[in-house]
């Protein structure tokens, strides 16, 4: 039987970047499920704190080159890769000089989330997207982490549900309680500026507000699974994937892998029988 590949998408993983709990599952979950067979793929911003030599991140230059187009303006896209010897897994960090050169990952110095957040967050799932179709690799699950990540479901059922690289790819969503989102919003422009290809203002406007909140209803609106991943979730929030009868997974833990496994296992690729 082929292998069930599947896409990793995060905005933080240990030991490259630690905000939340997030990093911590995003590098031993992968790494457990390709443990057990998976074929793993992990991308993830490369924000400006993160130590490019102290990490060995190099370009890889037939990768990058690309332009990812927001609000209607052209932000070129560079491809790094780092491994992990002792997991034997490889990274791939999505750069841009304007976007993830800063100090700070979401926050400015006085603590208050930068304007270009939305912005920052449609070239990231865009760039996603477009770096794995060449990479030359289809998953069959593409599991997202945090909010950064919000609108790589999205996509993935619209502009990119006929492509040959993601055609019958199943979305699963973590479900995390961002306390550092807050009472922060990415303002309805990002609902505005995230249509893409066959995604319309309709599809978008599932983002509301671009609250905590409507970020994570709008996800929800085109996930197949949704997975409690954290503590205090958002009532609303579960309600929402109840209401839309989405496949709700919860792990007993953050090493449930048992049960990760026979999630996964439920998308493996069906082979086709050849005749002779």
């Amino acid at each position: 039987m082929a292998k069930t590949k599947i896409l990793f998408v995060t905005h933080e993983m240990s030991p490259f970047l630690e905000l939340s709990k997030i990093s911590e599952i995003t590098r031993q979950l992968p790494q457990a499920m390709q443990e057990k067979g998976f074929e793993i793929r992990i991308l993830m911003p490369r924000f400006g704190n993160i130590n490019e030599r102290r990490n060995r991140l190099h370009e890889v230059i037939r990768l990058s080159g690309m332009n990812i187009v927001v609000d209607n303006n052209d932000n070129p896209l560079i491809i790094k890769v780092a491994s992990l010897p002792a997991a034997r897994m490889q990274v791939y960090f999505l750069d841009n000089e304007d976007y993830f050169q800063r100090k700070k990952v979401f926050k400015n110095e006085s603590g208050e989330f930068f304007d270009d957040n939305n912005e920052r967050s449609v070239f990231f799932c865009k760039g996603v997207l477009e770096t794995v179709k060449k990479l030359g690799w289809s998953p069959d699950v593409v599991h997202c982490h945090g909010w950064f990540s919000a609108l790589v479901p999205a996509y993935l059922k619209t502009t990119y549900k006929d492509d040959p690289a993601f055609k019958g790819a199943k979305v699963m969503y973590s479900l995390y309680n961002e306390d550092d989102f807050g009472s922060s919003s990415l303002h309805a422009k990002y609902a505005e500026i995230a249509p893409e290809g066959s995604m319309t203002a309709e599809d978008a406007a599932n983002y509301g507000s671009g609250s905590y909140v409507d970020v994570y209803k709008g996800a929800l609106a085109f996930t197949d699974v949704a997975v409690i991943a954290d503590q205090g979730v958002s009532q609303e929030i579960i309600d929402f994937a109840k209401s839309r009868d989405i496949q709700i997974f919860e792990p007993n833990g953050d090493e449930d892998y048992e049960a990760f496994n026979d999630l996964f296992d439920q998308f493996a690729p069906v082979e086709e029988e050849t005749t002779v």
